[in-house]
């Protein structure tokens, strides 16, 4: 028989700990927090920031890291809501549809300039931001854009349901978020193509040497962020009914810090979905009750930075464990 624990297992379970106890600390701090009106913005607030985060997963997955994706959403949205308003794309469908084929040859541009030149994959993505984002505010004069087409700016009521005889629902961006980590979970978790990419994560020349495609594999991972980092464009844009070139720029390291603390290696190869969206909400979490207790926004880097800093510690400290164990 398996011996009970209430010790969390996995890197999940730590990190549940940790979103646990701080959830509980700003239940008590702030009667505003446990409020269902508060989790529901609090999950539509930080759900393009999810969806970055799933995209970003799988780069990180396979060894890479890619901090150009904020830039590629921003190019992305500006170019479709120019096309809806001054040259009549007006159709959602083939808008949605262009976003995502831009999105992706984007990303497939930084895997084949990393890939193909061996060039760090960090400098590269680095240098695509400055880039993307330099010619996106110089072509158009930070210009905000507001007459969108209503089918990508008009408020859906999306599962509502009743509490206590009031009325609340689920928003589109959440449910967008969701229906991405299905998606990845499905295609790292039930496919080929996923066991392949962590293959390729845990050890890239031990992959090729059984017959693993690296390069392309460093393709689709690249264009998947791509075409993530255009849904989360898009989703962006409807929430605030507007396009802002600057709006997206300048979170990219918390997206890349919410993914370290669900687990994925800066090495490649470790991780889940699960973990990617909990780091997501843990740094949500913190984000929100801070600023519900009235902290100072100064003072909330800090708290932020350290309660990373410790996440990170309790969530690795049984994965250091185990090495040690294994070199004894």
């Amino acid at each position: 028989m398996r011996k009970f624990s209430l010790r969390p297992r996995g890197n999940e379970g730590y990190l549940a700990c940790v979103l646990l106890l701080t959830v509980t600390v700003f239940s008590l701090l702030s009667d505003q927090f446990m409020t269902v009106q508060n989790l529901l913005d609090l999950s539509e607030s930080y759900a393009v920031s999810g969806i970055f985060a799933l995209g970003l997963f799988v780069v990180l997955v396979t060894g890479g890291i890619d901090i150009s994706f904020a830039a590629v959403a921003s190019v992305v949205q500006y170019l479709i809501a120019s096309l809806t308003t001054h040259y009549g794309l007006v159709s959602p469908v083939g808008s949605i549809l262009l976003a995502l084929a831009i999105g992706t040859l984007l990303g497939m541009v930084n895997a084949l300039l990393i890939y193909c030149l061996r060039i760090v994959s960090i400098i590269v993505t680095i240098s695509m931001q400055a880039l993307l984002f330099g010619m996106l505010m110089w072509l158009t004069n930070g210009r905000s854009l507001y007459a969108l087409p209503e089918w990508w700016t008009l408020p859906r009521s999306v599962l509502p349901f009743q509490l206590a005889e009031q009325g609340y629902q689920i928003g589109l961006p959440t449910l967008v978020m969701l229906a991405a980590a299905l998606l990845t979970w499905l295609l790292l978790n039930k496919t080929h193509l996923g066991r392949q990419l962590y293959a390729v994560g845990g050890d890239q020349e031990s992959a090729r040497r059984i017959g693993i495609r690296v390069g392309l594999l460093h393709l689709f991972a690249y264009g998947y962020l791509g075409a993530m980092a255009a849904i989360g464009g898009l989703v962006q844009v409807y929430r605030m009914g507007e396009v802002v070139p600057n709006a997206l720029v300048g979170g990219e390291l918390d997206v890349l810090a919410a993914a370290v603390l669900g687990g994925a290696s800066l090495n490649g190869g470790k991780g889940s979905v699960v973990g990617t969206l909990m780091g997501v909400f843990l740094i949500g979490v913190l984000k929100n009750g801070l600023n519900l207790i009235g902290v100072s926004n100064y003072f909330m880097n800090i708290a932020i930075g350290l309660v990373i800093v410790v996440a990170i510690t309790v969530t690795h400290h049984k994965k250091r464990k185990e090495t040690d164990v294994g070199f004894a």
